[in-house]
């Protein structure tokens, strides 16, 4: 048997365990940072869009409800009014847009047997976002929810 002329060299120097002590904490940190930052800020904004959507939806069902329930047009009106401003105060909703039309279209709105819609408008502004040049416009998240209400074809003869 011939003796194995195989070398161990691999020609690899090999590192010491002191060249890479403290690094894994170092880059857990720096890495936990960077993901954890931008995930923080997208629960924050999706939590914020979510609550105004909530009070759209709200908003349009509680208006529709409040004008396809009174006696009459100014009570309607008054009604809806305060329950829109009641709603607002509530989720802090901003630039709230408010459409009523009533379906079918060509009759006075509201009217007995019809259908009510309302429609909410808003818009979501990010958190964080400088009112600087204009971006907290810019980076705002329209919203929009819609009611459908039947009202009482005795409405308006109280």
């Amino acid at each position: 048997m011939r003796p194995s002329s195989r070398s161990t060299d691999t020609g690899c120097e090999e590192k010491s365990a002191d060249d890479e002590r403290g690094s894994a904490a170092l880059e857990f940190i720096l890495v936990g940072l960077l993901m954890l930052v931008p995930l923080v800020y997208l629960v924050v904004a999706l939590g914020a869009i979510q609550h105004q959507t909530l009070g759209a939806e709200a908003g349009a069902r509680h208006v529709a409800r409040a004008i396809s329930t009174a006696g009459n047009s100014a009570e309607a009106s008054e009604r809806a009014d305060r329950v829109l401003a009641s709603v607002i105060d509530q989720y802090g909703l901003d630039g709230v847009d408010i459409d009523i039309d009533c379906r079918p279209a060509g009759s006075a709105c509201p009217a007995p047997g019809a259908t009510l819609m309302v429609t909410v408008r808003a818009a979501v502004a990010l958190p964080l976002v400088p009112p600087v040049l204009g971006l907290e416009r810019m980076a705002s998240i329209p919203i929009e929810a819609t009611a459908a209400h039947k009202v009482s074809r005795f409405w308006g003869t109280s």
